[in-house]
């Protein structure tokens, strides 16, 4: 039986690292030995006292029902005292916080509740790839604009305000940067709120990077008028290790968050009891926790350095977040040559940059979510067989 899909699936194509994931898989069961540094999936575990939480929350027998579509109050008043503590910032947890099941389905959710057919949306180039995917399943129109390192991987708003944006529905953006690892200003941001005052149009901030590797974490909400015309999605998964727990949150402008609930709650049915109140001692976690996760990563982080540099890929050192962008050689073509040498010669799996849109053809992206030996193994094998020099 042959039944075509819909309409919405045209020009969406299975998830990249879904599908590389595959290959490894394969290459693997055929006897490599592939060392994978291209996925942010970290690898560290949560803090002792949040899993105790979730051990003992899950034992009582009251915690296994279907739970709030808008997240138990705990759990709301949790994001609320974060955003205080850490971004000064007051939300009201009744109005201005939705827990969602991974700040990825806030992607969702926001383009599915206020994108119609031909709606654009601003998208970054070089980006996550979701923002336009899940624009297309909505059934808008993608429209990127441009980053690149000469202007510190942040956009020209002036240049964009020269164009059309009568169509321009929803503007994503991502700081500090996935996957250049660029980091915003309070100015810039500023820049961005009045942008989207101007243009009646969502401004949409993805902020899950703002604790790794980076010692002054900042919100968009903390800015002048931010509720007026913007959300923030926000996650634990890179910040608290809890990747797999799925917790994340869109906070900000009330009215687009009831919106967005309209939408999410005929999608699902609560987030398991336990894991919220795990989540919201989580959130509680203070200095200390992001002062040891930060030690490990900055240990890992002089292993990748090195590791660029015998790919011979130029870096920036102040780069922050889970990953190192790195510019790959003249003498290579792009970062998919590179990415493909270095598999297929070294048993080394490391992320092209040209999946994040075409301003990331000429570079790659090496994820720090793996054991500093894994790293020096990795090291090792680049140097035995000169990758890019044969």
């Amino acid at each position: 039986m042959a039944i075509e899909a819909s309409n919405r699936l045209q020009g969406v194509e299975e998830y990249y690292f879904s599908l590389k994931l595959k290959e490894i898989a394969q290459l693997r069961a055929s006897g490599k030995t592939i060392i994978n540094l291209g996925i942010g999936s970290p690898d560290l575990a949560p803090d002792d006292s949040v899993i105790h939480v979730l051990s003992q929350q899950s034992a009582r027998p009251d915690m296994h029902a279907y739970q709030s579509y808008i997240g138990l109050p705990a759990l709301r008043e949790g994001w609320a005292s974060f955003y205080r503590n850490w971004y000064q910032v007051e939300l009201d947890s009744q109005e201005e916080i939705l827990p969602l099941t991974g700040s990825k389905e806030g992607i969702m959710h926001l383009s599915m509740a206020f994108i119609n057919a031909g709606d654009e949306v601003l998208v970054p180039n070089p980006g996550y790839p979701t923002y336009a995917s899940a624009t297309r399943l909505a059934g808008g129109v993608v429209r990127t604009y441009e980053l690149d390192a000469a202007n510190h991987w942040l956009p020209d708003l002036e240049a964009l305000a020269t164009q059309d944006l009568s169509k321009v529905k929803i503007m994503w953006i991502n700081y500090p940067h996935m996957p250049t690892g660029a980091l915003a200003t309070p100015t810039f941001f500023d820049a961005c709120i009045r942008f989207a005052r101007k243009h009646n149009i969502i401004l949409a901030h993805d902020n899950p990077y703002s604790f790794i590797r980076n010692n002054q974490p900042l919100s968009l909400m903390a800015r002048p008028g931010a509720r007026e015309v913007a959300v923030e999605l926000n996650s634990l998964s890179k910040s608290h290790n809890m990747a797999g727990w799925r917790q994340g949150a869109m906070v900000g402008n009330a009215a687009i968050i009831r919106d967005v609930l309209r939408f999410k709650s005929n999608m699902d049915s609560g987030m398991f009891a336990p894991a919220q109140l795990a989540a919201a001692h989580a959130l509680a976690l203070g200095q200390d926790w992001f002062d040891q996760l930060n030690a490990v990563y900055r240990e890992r982080e002089a292993r990748v350095y090195a590791l660029m540099d015998a790919l011979d890929c130029s870096y920036d050192p102040d780069s922050v977040g889970m990953f190192v962008w790195g510019k790959v050689p003249d003498q290579v073509r792009d970062g998919y040559e590179l990415s493909d040498k270095i598999l297929y010669e070294n048993d080394v799996f490391i992320t092209p940059g040209g999946i994040f849109g075409s301003r990331g053809d000429r570079y790659i992206r090496i994820s720090l979510c793996a054991p500093v030996s894994t790293f020096d193994a990795a090291l090792e094998r680049l140097k035995t067989t000169a990758a890019i020099k044969s």
